[in-house]
């Protein structure tokens, strides 16, 4: 059973969200929402969260080709620093914990928050972080998420499955199989098929990751390995370099 968007910004979703803004006039969280503590404490907040108003929303809303479907999915970003909740609030709670190269997540971060349907919101990010370029955001943003999902594996390991993006790019099947052993239920997950992407196009699964790096220039590139060298820790926990 899926939803036809991410659980957080669904009807009735009575929690934090990483589309609206602190206070008005500030900038919405969006991709940038671990580069704030006052943003991350809100979201990681167990109080802000209605759970059993929440998950009937969510289960009335979602949809399955099959009826007698057993399985329940939903994502949504922030969830990452509420691991803890949503296995406390959900009966037999699994999760699929992974990470990707931080440096094609920076990009990915900046090109949307620079080109996207709101571009006024880069001008409130720039006027609210006067001291703070968007790539430095950006960057702390990511360090501050694998941060998180480090903490999330060695506390909840046990319940999930963990696995890179570049990992299951590179052996779909093996992490099909990962996924399966975990949730049994998911015997015809497929990983190597041709998907929609963004409802634009069709493209077998592909890893973007060196065509989204070369995008960055020299400032943006020697900006993030600025950040990342101070998390060097968490970096060589999932095996990425600094560039």
């Amino acid at each position: 059973w899926n939803l036809p968007e991410e659980g957080q910004w669904m009807p009735g979703f009575t929690g934090p969200s990483n589309i609206y803004p602190l206070e008005p006039g500030e900038p919405r969280p969006l991709g940038l929402w671990a580069a704030d503590r006052r943003w991350l404490d809100r979201l990681a907040d167990p109080a802000a969260y209605d759970w059993p108003r929440i998950r009937k929303a969510w289960y009335f809303q979602a949809y399955a080709r099959e009826p007698e479907a057993s399985v329940f999915y939903t994502k949504s970003s922030p969830h990452l620093v509420i691991v803890g909740e949503l296995a406390r609030h959900f009966r037999n709670a699994k999760f699929l914990f992974t990470v990707r190269d931080p440096y094609a997540t920076c990009e990915g971060i900046i090109r949307r928050r620079r080109w996207s349907n709101h571009p006024h919101q880069y001008a409130i990010v720039k006027a609210h972080f006067p001291d703070r370029t968007l790539p430095e955001l950006a960057a702390a943003h990511v360090a501050t998420c694998l941060a998180w999902q480090r903490r999330n594996i060695e506390a909840h390991g046990d319940r999930g499955a963990f696995f890179t993006y570049e990992r299951m790019c590179a052996e779909p099947e093996s992490v099909e199989h990962e996924i399966r052993a975990l949730v049994p239920a998911l015997d015809d997950l497929r990983l190597r098929q041709r998907l929609p992407v963004k409802g634009r196009y069709h493209e077998m699964l592909t890893d973007m990751n060196a065509r989204q790096i070369a995008r960055l220039d020299a400032a943006e590139l020697a900006t993030c390995t600025r950040v990342f060298r101070q998390h060097r820790d968490v970096l060589d926990y999932f095996g990425y370099d600094l560039r």
